[in-house]
C-alpha cells in the first residue's frame, strides 16, 4: 500500500524516472502513455475485474485521496482496500521480476548487479 501512496513502486514512470529500469514509462498491462499509482489504481483496464470488487465495498475509488478516504471507513473497508492493493501490486512485481531475469530483454530492464549494496555500507 505504501508503494501506491507514495508512487515508488513497480510503476512504469517510477522505473523509467527514477531507477532507470524502463525505455519508457508506459503501462505493460494496457499500453497507456504513463504508467503511474494513480494511473493503476483509478484507470487501468487490466485491474478493472479487481478495481470493481472494491468499488463493491467501499464505493467509487477516483483518486488516491477517495483510496485513504475509504480505508478510513471502517476495518472491512481497510480490508478490501489492502486485498485491492496487494493483488495487482504482487502480479505487477512478478511481471518485473520476470523482465529482470528475461535474457532476452533490453539490457535496461534486468536487475543491476555488483557494489551498489556496499557503497553505502562504510569500511568494513
Amino acid at each position: 500500500m505504501v508503494q501506491i501512496l507514495t508512487g515508488h513502486g513497480c510503476f512504469g514512470k517510477y522505473l523509467h524516472q527514477i531507477v532507470g529500469r524502463e525505455p519508457s514509462p508506459s503501462c505493460h498491462e494496457c499500453g497507456a502513455l504513463q504508467d503511474t499509482a494513480f494511473h493503476t489504481l483509478v484507470e487501468c483496464a487490466a485491474w478493472g475485474p479487481q478495481r470493481a470488487l472494491l468499488e463493491n465495498v467501499v464505493g467509487p475509488v477516483s483518486s488516491l485521496r477517495s483510496m485513504v478516504e475509504a480505508m478510513l471507513q471502517g476495518q472491512h473497508s481497510w480490508l478490501a482496500v489492502t486485498s485491492f492493493c496487494e493483488s495487482f501490486m504482487s502480479q505487477k512485481e512478478a511481471a518485473e521480476r520476470s523482465r529482470e531475469e528475461d535474457a532476452y530483454a533490453d539490457p535496461v530492464h534486468r536487475r543491476r548487479t555488483g557494489t551498489h549494496s556496499y557503497r553505502h555500507r562504510g569500511p568494513l
